[in-house]
């Protein structure tokens, strides 16, 4: 798979930097998520990957370079702005309100109401369903409570929620790093229906045996900077830790 037979990026950043007072967190960096693709983000703990991520879900603001969401510069001002654009993010701690039925996470923040302004819970219900079916994510009832449900329940209905709302880019961070190996398994199913459908994914994972089974290339951060970018196709674990490690010098 080439770049050039690929559609469009749906997500780049362009020689994006960050600086926390004289701290650079990030240095330059550039990367670029096609439609129907995963791409993972990979380095050693401080290489820079969670402000990477914050920066293109609007938490953080770079000090310097570009983001360019379905080709159009972008200024991410808020996570909500980023929400607005069509970016939506799985975070390791999910966001999820654990009190509230599976129905209103769905639509938290988003919630439907009826003409009499009351909250059209049936309406939400159904769609929530469809959703979480769409995805073969199985739950007892869209009615039980997020803490009733497993750890690989609450990360599928988490997923489920990003790839209903968003336009086509959903990042994650470390999505399984809490789950064992068949709710892992189940989760990576999800992923890979997400890429079937067309969504741009981009990953954080320190897991290298999760990044080749569902990845497509990876990119390496060392100490703020990309120091690489690979197929996964063309490309080994021994590789990748050499590059995340300095080994590769």
């Amino acid at each position: 798979m080439t770049t050039s037979a690929m559609p469009s990026a749906a997500l780049e950043l362009v020689n994006v930097s960050k600086s926390f007072g004289g701290v650079q967190a990030l240095k330059a960096i550039s990367l670029e998520v096609h439609p129907g693709e995963v791409v993972a983000l990979v380095g050693d703990n401080g290489a820079g990957k969670s402000t990477a991520i914050k920066i293109i879900a609007g938490v953080l603001r770079p000090s310097s370079g570009s983001i360019i969401i379905h080709g159009d510069s972008v200024e991410m001002l808020s996570p909500e702005h980023a929400k607005s654009v069509g970016l939506e993010v799985v975070y390791q701690d999910l966001a999820l309100a654990n009190r509230q039925p599976v129905y209103m996470n769905m639509f938290l923040g988003r919630e439907q109401t009826n003409r009499f302004g009351l909250l059209a819970k049936n309406s939400m219900r159904e769609e929530t369903r469809a959703i979480l079916d769409s995805l073969d994510v199985q739950v007892p009832s869209v009615d039980v409570s997020i803490e009733s449900l497993s750890g690989g329940q609450r990360q599928g209905v988490a997923i489920g929620r990003a790839t209903h709302w968003s336009r086509g880019i959903v990042l994650m961070d470390e999505p399984t790093a809490a789950l064992g190996f068949q709710e892992t398994s189940k989760v990576e199913q999800v992923i890979d229906r997400m890429k079937s459908a067309g969504k741009a994914i981009l990953i954080v994972s320190h897991n290298l045996e999760q990044v080749f089974r569902i990845a497509d290339r990876v990119y390496v951060l060392r100490q703020g900077t990309v120091i690489g970018e690979r197929k996964i196709a063309d490309s080994s674990a021994r590789e990748i830790v050499a590059m995340i490690t300095g080994a590769d010098k």
